[in-house]
């Protein structure tokens, strides 16, 4: 314990460790590092344990995720600990026990780190070490590949016990340099932060060795042919057109978004004729099957199924799947048990085509898939040595529905208006198109950046987040194939799509005589033919879904109001206002809402005013360009220019909670332009 800063160190080593999948998963794990201190009341020194906080990331892991214990208070814990029965009480004892401020909130692992006695201790959920731990006979398989120096303890769901548990092992074996822990995962100490490291990673390469030397060429058995993996752009095809149905199937007890996958380890997996018996056995490590749940939904059809047939099973499934959650909660549960989360499954795989998974939000939903990904390894390794044998179903649920674990999901945040929604905006490189994506991303949702410049729409998403919050597509609005591609993007991303705001426009400012027909179908195809393709387009989604959904038209007051020198444009957008009209009586029943936007003239940041309907404008009423956005706002009864921002706020309303009864509505957004009332 002579570290001058052990937080330091610890941070530094949970960083690197953090940072390469094999050692552990995303959020997985936590390290720890004993030192000593002045206490600023005493004056004295004081033995101090930090140890990554409940819900932190080692890769990520700032000063601020660690959480601050008095080892010597940590340590007097045992002595009123009351028995495995009510260990989780322990728990709440963590918060007499903190230094200061305390940091972060004590994991249900902070025993683990706090009871063995070395300075510094590592516990990893890495593939291979994951093996061994599944393993039917992982305890003889731990002694034949690591001798005396990492010892095997069984399953026990993690507590103040298997703290205990592990130090007691720690003392028995002082030259054991770690242990595996049946189940779940490893755990390795050292006298500084270097051999801590060391040791961890030790374990988990001679583990990989091992499975690569001893382990069978074929763990998953033999290749099932009509299963293999369809050409890339046939299976990109049939995942897109799968996607809505299967996000419907994920989020009929509460929406959720989606994320896809086709990893070569996933293909090669679902062709195996071992995945439907491995893939009924479910995951193993808790942090696996608290994101995965259970088990996985899979579909037993083949790869070449038509889409119609997947379809009709994939919903066959899903309601034996439903029953089949419900028997295991049921079976499991008492009087004291979380009422049930939900019933539909997190993991949807398809032969063929890859794996769908979902959360509450596109990182939960990506993580998600990834944390699968790691199962299929771990059952790979466990295979290829052994038979894969995860912990009972009855362990599972005691996890699963943990009152510890009900108590952190309580604590997250209220969701914002739009989580779990899916925005699809035309346009959205400039203008009101992005003011609009920017407000619904911080409403909470996904959003995609649909443009003509795709650069553009690269670079408007990444302003606005990440790829688990935007993404930048290419579209020609007037162009059907363009669009569905556009849309199978949306899809595979984010899983479905619940909102569309047809926002695409230009303007050419002409009278009637200078108007050509090019300039009439210019215009036209653009915002009527362009606003009509992308609502068919996404209406399938929509509907396939069954979750409901929003589009949203932007016109204009133009739509109403006969301004001067604008025949094509204006007649267009009255076009597009009659289309939310129809939408909305059509698509109604399906309870997708269609509503429109009227906004005045919006100048700032506008594309359409920078690309010359500006100049046309200004010239039109006799003043200079750079003056027409306060002309406008002259012009309304509330004296205010109309901005990108007022427009998006809009959106956000009609596409929010509490208009969900509201459909076939025109909303003004032109500070009051008495001409442009609707009647």
């Amino acid at each position: 314990m002579n570290s001058q800063n052990p937080a330091a160190e610890l941070i530094a080593r949970s960083n690197r460790l953090g940072a390469d999948p094999r050692n552990t998963n995303y959020a997985g794990g936590n390290t720890s590092a004993k030192g000593t201190e002045t206490d600023p009341v005493t004056g004295q020194p004081v033995e101090l344990l930090w140890v990554k906080g409940s819900g932190g990331d080692l890769g990520t892991l700032k000063e601020s995720g660690l959480a601050v214990l008095r080892l010597d208070r940590m340590r007097a814990l045992v002595d009123v600990y009351p028995g495995v029965e009510r260990e989780d009480e322990m728990v709440a004892a963590f918060d007499y026990v903190l230094h200061g401020k305390g940091g972060a909130a004590p994991s249900i692992d902070t025993a683990m780190h706090g009871l063995v006695e070395k300075a510094h201790v590592d516990h990893l959920h890495p593939d291979s070490g994951i093996a061994f731990a599944t393993a039917a006979d992982g305890e003889r398989l731990t002694a034949e590949a690591f001798g005396g120096k990492v010892v095997w303890v069984p399953w026990r769901r993690p507590g103040f016990q298997l703290g205990l548990d592990i130090a007691e092992i720690q003392r028995r074996n002082p030259d054991a340099v770690g242990c595996i822990l049946g189940g779940h995962g490893i755990t390795a100490w050292g006298d500084s932060s270097e051999e801590a490291e060391r040791n961890s990673l030790w374990i988990i390469e001679t583990a990989q060795q091992y499975l690569d030397e001893h382990g069978k060429a074929d763990p998953f058995g033999a290749a099932v042919e009509q299963n293999a993996a369809l050409p890339d752009e046939e299976r990109r095809t049939k995942a897109a057109e799968l996607a809505p149905t299967i996000r419907g199937i994920a989020s009929a007890d509460m929406p959720m978004v989606g994320s896809f996958t086709d990893d070569p380890r996933v293909l090669e997996f679902l062709a195996s004729e071992n995945a439907p018996r491995l893939a009924a056995l479910g995951t193993s490590c808790p942090d696996h099957f608290l994101r995965t749940k259970v088990k996985p939904l899979l579909l037993d059809l083949p790869a070449n199924a038509s889409v119609e047939d997947s379809i009709a099973r994939l919903k066959e499934l899903h309601e034996e799947y439903r029953a089949d959650y419900t028997a295991y909660y049921e079976k499991h549960s008492n009087p004291d048990s979380p009422a049930m989360r939900g019933a539909d499954p997190a993991i949807v795989l398809v032969p063929g085509v890859g794996m769908f998974s979902y959360g509450k939000d596109k990182q939960t939903a990506r993580v998600a898939g990834e944390f699968y990904l790691n199962a299929i390894n771990v059952m790979r390794g466990a295979e290829a040595i052994s038979t894969y044998s995860p912990i009972d179903d009855s362990e599972k649920f005691r996890i699963e529905y943990w009152a510890l674990e009900e108590a952190k999901l309580q604590r997250m945040p209220k969701p914002k208006s739009h989580a779990t929604r899916v925005a699809l905006v035309t346009g959205a490189a400039s203008g009101i198109g992005k003011a609009i994506a920017e407000r619904l991303a911080a409403d909470g949702a996904c959003v995609v950046i649909a443009d003509l410049d795709l650069a553009k729409a690269q670079e408007a998403a990444a302003e606005i987040g990440n790829a688990d919050v935007a993404l930048g597509v290419q579209v020609n609005v007037t162009d059907a194939a363009a669009i569905e591609r556009c849309v199978q993007d949306a899809v595979l991303a984010f899983g479905g799509i619940d909102i569309v705001v047809n926002n695409a426009g230009v303007s050419l400012s002409k009278p009637l005589l200078e108007t050509t027909e090019k300039d009439w179908d210019f215009q036209h195809d653009i915002m009527a033919k362009g606003s009509f393709l992308v609502s068919k387009a996404t209406a399938r989604v929509l509907i396939e879904q069954g979750m409901g959904g929003d589009v949203i038209y932007i016109a204009s007051k133009n739509a109403v109001f006969a301004g001067p020198n604008n025949i094509a444009y204006s007649a267009t957008k009255a076009d597009q206002a009659h289309q939310v009209r129809l939408l909305a009586v059509e698509l109604g029943e399906h309870g997708v809402k269609v509503n429109g936007i009227n906004p005045d003239g919006v100048v700032r940041g506008s594309g359409i005013f920078a690309s010359g309907w500006g100049a046309n404008r200004a010239k039109t009423y006799g003043i200079p360009e750079e003056d027409l956005g306060k002309f406008y706002a002259q012009r309304t009864i509330l004296k205010r220019e109309v901005l990108p921002e007022t427009v998006a706020n809009a959106v956000s309303v009609l596409t929010g909670p509490d208009l969900s009864h509201t459909t076939g509505l025109h909303v003004p957004v032109d500070a009051g332009v008495a001409a442009a009332f609707l009647r």
